[in-house]
């Protein structure tokens, strides 16, 4: 590798003068940093402190990958992480992978340069396939939901709240308000966020004997327009429901905006409980009620995870789960 006296042998300038074109500072005459930057890129030359990563093969950055740049739910999950990683001298790289499979293997792909030295991955589906492109990589990985690989891969940790006790707690706190006809608003049904949601949410009816009423499980795509959307829809086709489980916080939000247009009150008419619990349910009238997700925390103890992987040479799997809970506001009234 090439140091800057190899490129003052090679060009007949002292190295003081190699050292002035190459970090931009002090005089260096135009003609002479011309050379000395040809030179230096012909040559190979890479600046010192990027010469110690090389090196040492530690970058000192992590990659955090979200499936939703625009979805609250991971502001404050990337604050945990980034303040957890910056105590210790960690930066951290905001990948954005659209809600897209495709994306998603094609980011992990390219960090299969190593230009991290490890991965914060959310998704809102953990598939085999995702799991062996994780594993591709070759570096250290958590991820945000939990999952088993049948392969036995124990390259990656599980940082996550219990998704299907969330919505437990929310369809839960429906039926003890009284209410019997609950609506389920999820995402795609396929994706394992949804179905783990689903699950809490049919439980919680199973449990006080009331059956799931498939015309009341609608889906939408997490979105503030899609929640609108799809129970609009449901409400323009005669459905009824005195309460509905939106399975986050901007989908609970388009709940609200389609009661809205169809002349219906919150919660006099129709009760909403939401998911995730963000800044978002201070934004309506009334305040809604949100299972908190924790999803600094989960930030924080990913980061945690991770720092352990690379500073203490853990080399065995870990998983931690957060219980989520139940934030009452104004949006669910009691019945009866």
């Amino acid at each position: 590798m090439a140091t800057i006296y190899d490129i003052a042998k090679k060009t007949g300038f002292s190295a003081s003068t190699v050292a002035r074109a190459l970090n931009g500072k002090g005089y260096c005459s135009a003609a002479a940093k011309e050379i000395i930057l040809r030179t230096a890129e012909e040559m190979g030359y890479v600046p010192h402190e990027a010469a110690k990563m090389l090196k040492s093969n530690i970058t000192k950055k992590i990659m955090m990958c979200i499936p939703d740049i625009m979805n609250p739910y991971y502001f404050a999950m990337i604050h945990g992480a980034a303040t957890t990683l910056e105590r210790s001298g960690y930066s951290i790289l905001l990948g954005y992978t659209m809600h897209s499979p495709e994306k998603e293997f094609e980011v992990l792909d390219s960090l299969k340069g190593h230009f991290v030295d490890g991965v914060i991955f959310g998704s809102f589906d953990y598939t085999p396939a995702l799991i062996d492109a994780i594993e591709a990589t070759g570096l250290p990985t958590v991820i945000t939901s939990y999952y088993q690989s049948p392969s036995g891969f124990h390259g990656y940790d599980c940082v996550y709240v219990d998704q299907p006790q969330a919505a437990w707690i929310a369809a839960t706190h429906c039926i003890e308000m009284g209410h019997r006809r609950i609506a389920f608003l999820g995402g795609n049904p396929k994706e394992q966020n949804t179905r783990e949601r689903y699950e809490g949410y049919r439980r919680a009816l199973e449990e006080h004997h009331i059956p799931v009423d498939k015309a009341l499980v609608l889906h939408a795509d997490f979105t503030r327009d899609g929640g609108y959307q799809a129970f609009y829809e449901f409400l323009r086709h005669g459905e009824d429901c005195t309460a509905v489980v939106a399975c986050n916080d901007l989908m609970g939000v388009g709940c609200m905006k389609a009661c809205s247009d169809f002349g219906l009150n919150v919660p006099n008419d129709i009760s909403i409980v939401a998911l995730d619990n963000t800044e978002y349910c201070f934004c309506t009238t009334p305040a809604m009620t949100s299972v908190d997700m924790l999803q600094g925390q989960v930030g924080e103890e990913a980061a945690g995870f991770l720092l352990d992987r690379l500073l203490e040479k853990r080399a065995y799997q870990k998983n931690m789960a957060f219980s989520p809970v139940l934030v009452e506001r104004g949006s669910v009234k009691k019945l009866g």
